[in-house]
């Protein structure tokens, strides 16, 4: 028995750090509508959020793209959670930009960019999303808290809202080139992976292996006795 308190003891660390300790999330944009049904000539509206992932960021650049034979975006209207936005709009491309004012008045957790407006055209079916790339400087960018103000975005995260007009139709393509226009952060580099945060990132995989290295020697030890 003298053997079984160690055992619970370490369970209980390694369960705490696996489901108590918050894991880091990509920093990321979306959408608050996954899915959208309008009829051709009305309107509709989805607001742009942005999601720093867990850490502080100072700015984010919005490029989203839509199809112009289905959809026209009429009007990006800023909210609250940056004190300065800006957008441009061209015929498949919404261009949005929010940032601070104040350094110290960093940005955390999630919160909406801007509204869009869209005006639905026709019949049809299309996806609005994010033009995010690595080898494009006007691309949709997340800009972390630092001196070296890092672009965090995980492309690969981003979320999209697929839009049926009217009764629908075949899936139109997206454009996907965002127009040459001149951001406050054109050159950064995004990363392939999420920035490391720290030891604290490894300790749950590194308590696992512990408790399965000490519950291997307590065995081991208990047949030796045996």
């Amino acid at each position: 028995m003298k053997y079984i308190s160690p055992l619970i003891y370490l369970s209980f660390v390694v369960f705490v750090c696996l489901f108590i300790v918050p894991s880091a999330h990509a920093a990321s944009l979306r959408f608050n509508k996954g899915t959208v049904s309008v009829s051709a000539g009305e309107t509709f509206t989805l607001d742009a959020i942005v999601d720093a992932g867990g850490e502080q960021i100072t700015s984010t650049d919005m490029w989203i793209v839509y199809d112009p034979a289905l959809l026209e975006a009429q009007a990006a209207s800023p909210s609250a959670f940056f004190p300065a936005v800006t957008n441009n709009i061209t015929s498949g491309k919404v261009y949005v930009a929010g940032l601070i004012t104040d350094p110290g008045a960093y940005k955390t957790g999630s919160g909406t960019v801007a509204t869009i407006t869209f005006k639905a055209l026709k019949n049809g079916t299309t996806t609005i999303s994010y033009d995010c790339r690595a080898d494009v400087s006007n691309s949709s960018k997340i800009i972390k808290n630092s001196v070296d103000t890092t672009n965090i975005i995980v492309c690969s995260s981003n979320g999209t809202s697929i839009v049926t007009v009217g009764t629908g139709g075949g899936a139109t393509g997206v454009p996907t080139q965002a127009p040459v226009v001149t951001s406050a952060y054109q050159n950064q580099v995004v990363p392939t992976a999420l920035p490391q945060s720290g030891i604290m990132d490894e300790m749950p995989k590194l308590l696992t292996m512990g408790a399965v290295l000490v519950m291997v020697g307590i065995a081991l030890r208990v047949l030796l006795v045996l």
